[in-house]
């Protein structure tokens, strides 16, 4: 079982590592984001009287890499299936739940790379962590957010056949979460609608959590933020592991 899961796991982060254009391509988003909207409107932010927006935006960004990635890590699995990889770790005398735990903890891996190295050049762009004490409290974020939204990826992934759609219900659904999340905007005094939203987004709590780490402005707790993520992390690795063992071959 262990050895499992650690081959798949290796196996995802092998194919990150060699896929040079994909590192590259994936970093242009959250750096177009920290330098447009960072300094863009970072003069309106602080005349409203709301402080350095580079250090409100920065976590949101790092938030915003982890679940692109992680949520797209779920297009492998309609790869695998079209090319007939899949089929060939199916048939395998191993159980579909291993399979699924190796893969998503590959993916998450990944994800919390990508979310690493957005850090670091979020700090070239001049982003300063206020406590560097708490930065182990923001890799555990990060680390389960990336768990969370890889085995939703995975889930979806595997109701799907072909990367159209996919494609078609990853923009009905990545965008609203990124959007309505709080990365972007302060979550104080929203209108009720959005602000109920937005409490439904697990997105939400996952930058609220990194927010708090980074910077030290946090909306809803530490407490709070941990206990949704892992409960929502929990749900869809038991939703994910299910839809996944339904896979035909």
């Amino acid at each position: 079982m262990i050895r499992t899961i650690y081959i798949l796991w290796l196996r995802q982060i092998k194919r990150y590592l060699r896929s040079r254009s994909r590192l590259v391509g994936s970093l242009g988003q959250p750096l177009l984001f920290l330098v447009a909207l960072g300094y863009g409107f970072g003069p309106v932010f602080q005349k409203a009287g709301q402080g350095n927006y580079l250090e409100f935006l920065a976590p949101g960004v790092i938030a915003m890499s982890i679940l692109f990635t992680a949520i797209f890590s779920g297009i492998e699995i309609i790869w695998d299936k079209q090319f007939g990889f899949l089929k060939e770790t199916l048939v395998a005398p191993v159980s579909r739940f291993n399979i699924m735990i190796g893969r998503t903890l590959g993916g998450a891996t990944v994800a919390t790379l990508q979310g690493i190295i957005v850090f670091f050049i979020s700090i070239a762009a001049g982003f300063r962590p206020a406590n560097l004490t708490l930065l182990p409290v923001a890799l555990l974020i990060m680390m389960l957010t990336a768990l969370l939204f890889t085995a939703m990826g995975t889930a979806i992934a595997s109701l799907l056949e072909d990367m159209q759609g996919f494609q078609m219900v990853m923009n009905f659904l990545v965008m609203p979460i990124f959007f309505l999340s709080g990365a972007l905007f302060p979550l104080e005094g929203l209108p009720g609608a959005i602000d109920i939203v937005a409490s439904l987004n697990p997105l939400t709590y996952g930058v609220d959590g990194l927010r708090g780490a980074l910077t030290g402005q946090i909306h809803i707790g530490f407490f709070n933020d941990f206990a949704v993520l892992f409960a929502v992390t929990a749900l869809f690795m038991v939703i994910g592991s299910y839809l996944f063992s339904k896979i035909e071959i």
